[in-house]
């Protein structure tokens, strides 16, 4: 096939069929012009090829590109980075339309649409993506097909089914690459300017909790090796919020850069993986006290877990956790400065009835027993639509409204501690989750966000309490959905969310069987990441090198090729065929003779250039050849048994003498 020849019309036709199945994923995440420009050139390709336009000029494609570029720019801000390259790829994609003369165009067309498929896995890497980018991918090798303009090409039908057949041959051969080489960062991996994370921020005020509450966007699977701690223990450590300013919680400069925490393990650890959602943030979530062995990961002196980068893609890792741990005994002076900070002005009645407390209750404990005793006696009530609060919000809440969720109570709690000289601080993250009884794994979702309070007490270190417990105990022990029922706020602004239909039982398998496949997507697909590759390949080969490495991956893959090979070419099934097996056999008998077939040759002319040679046997050669043909091509009725026969009444008309040489056709 000569590369200048002209495009086939079946190659273009399957060639825009692809360009659809290729952008169609990425609307969602591109500008709308991207759409106007991919009509503009289809409909002008088309009728370039029914001949009522011409190609554009060199000037119209120097405006298009300008114009493309100029657009780009206003889209994403520059043409340079990740978002905006991605963005001008697309275009280019669209615009090559517009120059296509030859094969050579169309086939540098379609590998640019290959590269236009992966660029979808920037926006979405779910098990749902992947299994659509095999459409556009099987789309593309149709066009490649369609290219050849061969009598398979008129056909779609056969055209998929090739194009399929090529696509699941190349499967095997993925596998032991996805295994085996290398795992670099992938280009999903990098921070997009547009791609949206829903979660916990680094600062936190009421109202930031109340609108994840209304957000069923998944957070992190986490899956145990031993049995699963009761839901009550569930508190999943995101970040601390130690600076207040008098209306929003944040984290403390002095936490990013102070020394790591002092703490004693006790007790049994629980062991646990985690497959976290991208976030856009730095920190990981577990339960106390968690420990890593992610390599750019540490944690910090206020006990949560940090990463060196933000995780902008699917990440999987290892946690063991020591819910019994002593944490902190003897606290910094660092520490205690920044847990008792408060606004020098603002709340004066909560200022006020801390002292009270204070006085009446000096020891800790006792304090925060009876902190915990109000929210419960006194008619405070948890809702996610609370009145609004003035100035002073501390004051407004706990004196006035008296209802709110539990950023409100964490926040007024660790204000009063502060207020008696008890060193406290806001814990946020995210408690419980949802059991999945067909594994042994929690599903966290951003309603689960939830907000805690931790205080210090001499001779214990830091010790966890829950004010939310004692308002609805049915927040911790059953989940938001329960605590919220009187009031029907629970994914309000979500009706079509399956889980506010978590009721009808048959639905609700189905949801849990769905999310069992996407989590195993999650943990070992995408999570296959260079530590988990280099454990696999340490548990298969021991001591692992590059060496070793190579030859697995070439010893694999020429295994593969070879089995791939065996596959297709089927040499077995030669043996089966008798008419074949009878044709060597002739073949043989004559070149004992000095006439040999050459490969290019036809059974007929390899026979009528063997009679000329021996011209007392032609009679016999010719005979058998066309009985081969009769019975091979022209479908006559023949049997094995006939075949068989003309080649014995050959074999017997040859001389018993063989020829010395090699007879060829000059």
């Amino acid at each position: 096939m000569s590369a200048l020849q002209p495009i086939p019309r079946i190659g273009l036709i399957w060639l825009l069929v692809a360009q659809v199945l290729v952008i169609l994923p990425l609307l969602l995440h591109l500008p709308p012009w991207i759409i106007l420009l991919w009509l503009a050139c289809a409909g002008w390709r088309m009728q370039i090829f029914r001949m009522r336009a011409r190609y554009p000029t060199s000037l119209e494609r120097i405006g298009l590109i300008v114009a493309t570029g100029a657009a780009v720019v206003l889209s994403r801000g520059s043409l340079i980075g990740l978002d905006g390259g991605a963005l001008l790829l697309v275009a280019a994609f669209c615009l090559k339309l517009l120059e296509m003369r030859s094969r050579r165009d169309a086939l540098l067309e379609i590998f640019l649409g290959f590269f236009v498929v992966v660029i979808g896995y920037l926006f979405d890497d779910s098990l749902l993506a992947a299994a659509y980018s095999l459409l556009p991918v099987v789309a593309l090798l149709a066009a490649l097909i369609g290219l050849q303009q061969s009598a398979l090409a008129v056909q779609p039908r056969a055209t998929i089914k090739l194009a399929a057949s090529l696509l699941l041959q190349a499967l095997p051969l993925m596998l032991v690459l996805f295994v085996f080489f290398p795992r670099l960062a992938p280009l999903w991996s990098l921070p997009t300017p547009d791609k949206a994370f829903s979660g916990l921020s680094d600062s936190m005020a009421p109202a930031d909790i109340a609108e994840l509450s209304q957000s069923d966007a998944l957070a992190f699977r986490a899956s145990f090796e031993g049995t699963i701690p009761p839901r009550p223990q569930l508190y999943w450590r995101a970040l601390t919020l130690e600076q207040f300013d008098g209306r929003r919680w944040s984290q403390s400069p002095g936490a990013l850069h102070g020394a790591a925490a002092q703490w004693q393990k006790r007790g049994e650890p629980l062991s646990y993986s985690i497959v976290m959602q991208p976030s856009g943030q730095s920190w990981l979530f577990a339960l106390d006290v968690g420990q890593t062995d992610l390599a750019d990961v540490r944690q910090m002196s206020d006990f949560r877990l940090q990463r060196g980068d933000s995780v902008q893609q699917s990440l999987l890792y290892q946690v063991q956790s020591w819910p019994a741990a002593l944490r902190e005994v003897q606290l910094p002076d660092a520490v205690a400065k920044r847990t008792l900070q408060l606004p020098e002005q603002g709340d004066p009645r909560s200022r006020a009835w801390a002292a009270e407390l204070k006085q009446e209750h000096p020891q800790t404990q006792a304090l925060v027993n009876a902190l915990l005793q109000h929210f419960n006696r006194e008619p405070y009530g948890y809702t996610l639509r609370p009145p609004p609060v003035g100035r002073d919000s501390i004051d407004e809440f706990l004196f006035r409204t008296r209802k709110g969720f539990c950023a409100h109570y964490a926040g007024a709690m660790t204000f009063v501690l502060r207020a008696a000289g008890i060193p406290a601080r806001v814990v946020a993250g995210y408690q419980g989750g949802e059991f999945n009884a067909t594994g042994r794994d929690v599903t966290v979702r951003q309603f689960d966000a939830h907000a805690w309070v931790e205080y210090w007490q001499a001779g214990q270190g830091w010790v966890a309490v829950d004010p939310t417990f004692q308002v609805a105990p049915e927040r911790i022990e059953q989940g938001l959905e329960q605590a919220l029922s009187d009031e029907d706020s629970f994914l309000a602004n979500s009706p079509l969310s399956l889980l506010r239909y978590r009721d009808v039982a048959w639905l609700n398998q189905l949801r849990l069987a769905w999310d069992d496949v996407n989590y195993g997507w999650q943990r070992w697909v995408l999570g296959y990441q260079s530590a988990q590759q280099l454990q696999l390949l340490q548990r298969w080969f021991g001591s692992l090198d590059w060496t070793r490495l190579a030859l697995g991956l070439v010893g694999g893959g020429a295994l593969l090729l070879g089995a791939l090979a065996l596959w297709l070419f089927k040499p077995w099934r030669r043996e089966r065929d008798p008419q074949q097996r009878l044709l060597r056999g002739f073949e043989r008998l004559l070149g004992r003779h000095g006439l040999q077939r050459d490969k290019a040759e036809g059974v007929r002319a390899f026979a009528g250039r063997a009679a000329q040679a021996l011209p007392a046997q032609a009679g016999a050669i010719l005979a058998f050849a066309h009985e081969f043909e009769a019975q091979r091509y022209a479908g006559q009725a023949g049997t094995a048994q006939a075949l068989r026969l003309s080649l014995r009444h050959l074999r017997r008309s040859l001389p018993w003498w063989r020829a010395h040489g090699t007879r060829r056709n000059p």
